[in-house]
């Protein structure tokens, strides 16, 4: 594809930006549309370079003051051209077209030094060409380093507790209606020191058993290693699955969701999910005390 010439692009368009936007929002707006279009993250897509340098290009022209100037300047005329070419007749507006252009040539042969408003921006494109743009480089440098680093975390190991829950044991007689001195108020106070309890199930059918979920990884580990129990009585803590699992990050999230005291919907969903989560940590226990 031929390249367009800068006096017939819309810098502003490609940025979704007006002609009034500070160099922040500029800077901003580039940041925003590159790291969407970023060819590393669009390989399957033979516009995404195209897309990416006419980006480049935007950032670099309306970063610079003064080829931003003569950029505006050559903008400005061409709408108001547009809007003179509006009120003419096709006829008129050929006649009038031919007069510039004859006079524009007359003027340039009279005295080279007196450039159009087109050769200005030429001239400030080409000053930009030589110097190069160290703020280009800049952002080009950060939106790499930022796709970098959100690839690197969306393969990074993670800890899922619901692959990482604790059986608990303790000696309890069939017999015994105190299932050997812990209920599940007794659970949670010997083991909520150790961080927040996602879920505590004892099993319904089996004495002296009982299921634990953290939420975290740490917690866990330390419940694990540090946690006796009752003296006359104590627990033995182990893996359901005998050893940590790790999972890998599929998404990144924005952030934290906030769910609205006064969304009803959502905290009904809520609680319906972390019903269904309990009925699977009963049927979970119920199964491993099956297999026991």
């Amino acid at each position: 594809m031929a390249k367009k010439n800068i006096e017939d692009v819309d810098l502003y368009a490609i940025l979704d930006l007006a002609i009034t936007a500070t160099e922040s929002e500029i800077k901003k707006a580039y940041r925003k549309k590159a790291l969407q279009c970023h060819p590393d993250k669009n390989p399957d897509d033979p516009k995404a370079a195209e897309t990416f340098h006419e980006l480049s290009r935007a950032l670099e022209i309306l970063t610079d003051a003064s080829a931003r100037a003569a950029y505006d300047k050559v903008l400005k005329a061409k709408a108001a051209a547009k809007l003179r070419h509006q009120e003419l007749d096709s006829k008129r507006q050929k006649l009038k077209e031919d007069l510039e252009r004859r006079e524009r040539e007359a003027e340039t042969g009279r005295n080279t030094c007196n450039l159009t408003d087109e050769q200005k921006l030429a001239a400030e494109i080409e000053r930009l060409q030589k110097e190069g743009s160290r703020l280009l480089q800049e952002e080009q440098q950060r939106m790499k380093e930022e796709i970098k680093k959100t690839m690197g975390l969306m393969s990074e190991p993670v800890w899922d507790s619901s692959l990482n829950r604790i059986k608990i044991k303790w000696k309890a007689d069939k017999s015994d209606p105190n299932n050997g001195g812990y209920d599940e108020a007794t659970l949670r106070r010997c083991l909520k020191k150790y961080g927040d309890i996602i879920a505590l199930i004892i099993s319904p059918k089996k004495k002296g058993s009982a299921l634990v979920e953290f939420s975290t990884k740490e917690a866990s580990e330390m419940a694990l290693e540090l946690e006796k129990g009752l003296p006359d009585n104590p627990l033995e803590l182990k893996w359901l699955n005998e050893r940590p699992v790790l999972t890998t990050k599929k998404t990144i999230s924005d952030g934290p969701s906030v769910i609205s005291d006064r969304d009803y919907e959502s905290l009904v969903l809520t609680k319906m999910r972390q019903a269904a989560e309990r009925q699977r940590l009963i049927e979970e226990m119920m199964k491993e005390d099956q297999n026991t």
